[in-house]
């Protein structure tokens, strides 16, 4: 069935105007939100660079109406050369190193914010499983911020089935997002109130 524009399938036809219903705190969908209102505040952008999470951080982040005003796009560099040669990675380390690796992360990261042109970037690398990968056991995984003030870096180690640690993977990177946005922003908050 096809409703005209301000209908809903409800009883009653009319749209209410009605928000939808927040998502529980602490959840992926709650996460993406909360960091879509931090970058739409602060008049900021994001880009994401994904491996082993495969455009779930993305799919989360375009879930929440009105994305388009802070998120850029994202790279999902799945094949080893990819990261290399759409978002920068230095091919020696990936060479010497493999994908999964903190400095691979970070330079992901900071790819895809150059990119993409955005403020922030986030990237996650890492073994879903269900095999070890470049001598790294199933639950390694290395999530990565690049901002204005600089980058940083996080290993996980994540247990579970395969679709939990890229799931977990997926939480982990916005929850620290969210927190680099919100030191970001006391930062900011201080330096314009002189130091105080």
């Amino acid at each position: 069935m096809t409703y005209a524009v301000g209908e809903s399938p409800e009883v009653g036809g009319a749209s209410s105007g009605a928000a939808e219903p927040a998502a529980e705190p602490g959840t992926t969908a709650a996460l993406a939100a909360d960091v879509l209102r931090l970058l739409a505040e602060s008049d900021q952008t994001l880009a994401v660079a994904e491996s082993l999470t495969g455009g779930m951080v993305a799919a989360e982040l375009t879930a929440v109406a009105g994305a388009s005003r802070s998120f850029r796009g994202s790279v999902t560099a799945y094949a080893t050369e990819l990261k290399h040669r759409i978002l920068g990675v230095d091919a020696g380390l990936l060479a010497a190193e493999g994908a999964v690796n903190a400095q691979v992360a970070a330079e992901m990261a900071a790819g895809v914010r150059r990119v993409l042109g955005a403020s922030w970037g986030i990237a996650t690398t890492g073994v879903a499983g269900p095999d070890p990968q470049d001598g790294q056991p199933v639950g390694t995984v290395f999530i990565a911020v690049a901002g204005p003030e600089g980058r940083k870096t996080v290993p996980l180690r994540l247990n579970g089935s395969r679709t939990e640690i890229r799931r977990e993977s997926a939480r982990t990177v916005l929850e620290l997002l969210s927190r680099e946005l919100r030191e970001n922003a006391r930062g900011q908050d201080t330096e314009q109130n002189g130091g105080i």
